[in-house]
């Protein structure tokens, strides 16, 4: 690095949303762009480490941004937000972390992936399962890093080794090998071998080694094999389950509206239906207007009412309720087996899942 670039006092303007922010909790995450001067929250630590590698940053500018707003007018966000960057002149754009907040990711891989053919470098980080990594892995950097915000400090430590790399004017040829996830881009160029002998060595590595790693990832998909079609449902024990979010009015068990850490399991006894005023949505990752003026609409009631008169089938009196959102596999599959084991207690032939 030349002398000029080793002093120079790089600019960073940092994106957060409205929790990280310090603007307030999901009560807030309708709030509409907003800019501040300096850092801010995760920002002292990112400030932190990259002196601690010796590298001259100043964070301009916070811009902070409600989850929901940002989920619900991307267009208009983006509309607001990049100018607002752009009139900073970065070096770097930081986004996050988001770890597995669904709105989040989105909001930071769609800055990031905005801001990047302006001629603006800008990183992120996301867990794994978090739909934005999907969504904006190709045409973003997004480091991997964990769920929840107790993985916060390493998060922050990766963000700034490849952000030092990025400021340096180094390419990131392989993202991977920078912590990042792989983009699944394919680059065409020469390579010293010709395929055949890479394709001998690559067979000789899969067979004597344990540790064997395709240059081409082949997806995991998880699949589960259907059961039999069930012919007649008299005397059948039905139960219903949603990751809809559709709760007792006031939530009495707390469930997360994004990132759902638990379940609930609520009773139907005497119920023809659901009302207004018993039962609500909990769920953030949609526009629930509908589902709270009639929660009928995620987790029919009143139709299997009907259906139980006249098909003979028994109504399960209790229900099983989450949120989707931002859940992870990890958590679904924890769920799901809990819930399995309640409903073969109870002797539930058949399970009817809702969603949104």
């Amino acid at each position: 690095m030349s002398g000029t670039s080793r002093n120079k006092q790089y600019r960073i303007v940092h994106y957060l949303n409205q929790f990280f922010g310090g603007v307030g909790g999901e009560e807030q995450a309708n709030c509409e762009p907003r800019t501040i001067q300096g850092s801010k929250g995760p920002g002292r630590l990112f400030e932190k480490f990259f002196r601690e590698q010796n590298v001259p940053v100043e964070i301009v500018a916070t811009v902070i941004c409600g989850d929901s707003y940002f989920a619900e007018n991307q267009e208009k966000g983006l509309g607001e937000i990049l100018p607002e960057i752009q009139g900073y002149s970065p070096d770097l754009v930081i986004a996050g972390p988001a770890f597995n907040a669904g709105r989040y990711g989105m909001a930071c891989g769609a800055i990031c992936s905005s801001l990047n053919p302006l001629g603006i470098p800008a990183i992120t980080a996301m867990y794994k399962e978090n739909p934005g990594v999907d969504q904006y892995r190709k045409t973003a950097l997004i480091v991997e890093c964990a769920d929840i915000v107790t993985g916060m400090e390493d998060a922050v430590q990766k963000m700034v080794r490849l952000g030092k790399k990025v400021l340096q004017g180094e390419k990131i040829e392989f993202p991977k090998a920078e912590g990042c996830f792989e983009q699944g881009l394919r680059k065409n160029y020469f390579h010293a071998e010709p395929a055949y002998q890479r394709a001998i060595a690559l067979l000789l590595q899969k067979i004597g080694s344990d540790s064997f790693e395709t240059e081409y990832p082949i997806p995991f998909f998880d699949r589960v094999d259907p059961q039999a079609a069930i012919g007649d449902l008299k005397g059948l024990t039905i139960a219903l389950v949603t990751s809809g979010g559709i709760v007792p009015t006031g939530n009495p068990d707390h469930i997360e509206s994004s990132n759902a850490s638990k379940y609930g399991r609520y009773s139907l006894e005497g119920l023809e239906k659901l009302e207004t005023k018993t039962h609500q949505s909990a769920h953030g990752g949609y526009d629930n207007t509908y589902a709270n003026h009639d929660p009928n609409r995620v987790l029919p009631i009143d139709m299997m009412r009907e259906l139980e008169k006249e098909l003979g089938f028994k109504q399960h009196e209790w229900y099983y309720a989450t949120v989707g959102n931002g859940t992870s596999v990890d958590s679904a599959q924890k769920f799901a087996k809990e819930i399995a084991v309640e409903l073969i207690r109870d002797g539930v032939q058949a399970v009817i899942l809702t969603s949104t």
